[in-house]
């Protein structure tokens, strides 16, 4: 008889929801603990037993903005956020208080297995031939999942790890908004989706580093720059 692989925690109100997803993911071997509210769930996300957090964002007593920002100022858990189909404000907002990913409800089952085992295959440890890497004084390590600047440790989500990674082993290249979301979520980037886009905002901001050593380029992707090229603005 198989055990299951991980243990994930759903916060979520709707209690028809939660015992739906718990038996879907059950058959899956995956096992998923519930919490049907704020309070009761930031605790539960807190005890370090959980390979991941799948959140709601409209709950009583606490609501899942709340709950993240909570669990961002002690925990680094992978976290996937439910919002209103509507609520793109909600999604950009989860995103800027540490959210690794967004799924908007109604969702398909499969769509949001398929979010959260690309989310876990992120938090798999690295090969041993994964060497760290330095570009503009900016050092990923990915054996400790460590960045730093200059010397200087940098806190980043595990999101903001990856697309750093892609961007500095592909330094001086044009990085693809796909390539990006294939990295991230195993999926083609859509027109709508301002996940990478706030995660390479939020790189800029912790990096402090200048606009044009990061680019964007308009209508295709983002460009760590080399030493040589890094002077001439964009």
């Amino acid at each position: 008889m198989n055990t299951p692989s991980e243990t994930l925690l759903l916060i979520d109100d709707d209690t028809e929801l939660c015992s739906l997803m718990r038996e879907f993911f059950a058959e899956m071997n995956i096992a998923l603990d519930v919490a049907h509210d704020g309070e009761q769930g930031l605790a539960k996300a807190l005890s370090g037993k959980y390979a991941m957090v799948i959140l709601d964002v409209m709950m009583p007593r606490l609501d899942g903005f709340g709950v993240l920002k909570g669990l961002r100022q002690k925990s680094n858990v992978p976290v996937l956020m439910l919002t209103a189909r509507a609520e793109q404000q909600s999604r950009i907002e989860g995103l800027n208080e540490g959210a690794d990913d967004y799924l908007a409800k109604p969702f398909d089952p499969y769509e949001l297995l398929a979010r959260v085992r690309a989310i876990l295959r992120r938090s798999q440890p690295p090969s041993a031939s994964q060497e760290p890497i330095e570009v503009m004084g900016v050092r990923m390590d990915p054996r400790a999942r460590t960045v730093t600047r200059d010397g200087h440790l940098i806190d980043v989500t595990a999101a903001e790890f990856d697309v750093l990674d892609l961007l500095l082993r592909s330094a001086g290249r044009v990085v693809t908004r796909d390539e990006l979301a294939n990295r991230l979520y195993q999926r083609d980037s859509t027109p709508f989706d301002r996940a990478i886009d706030v995660h390479v905002s939020h790189l800029r901001k912790k990096l402090d580093i200048p606009r044009n050593w990061l680019r964007t380029i308009r209508g295709s992707g983002y460009q760590f720059c080399l030493e040589e090229n890094a002077e001439a603005e964009p």
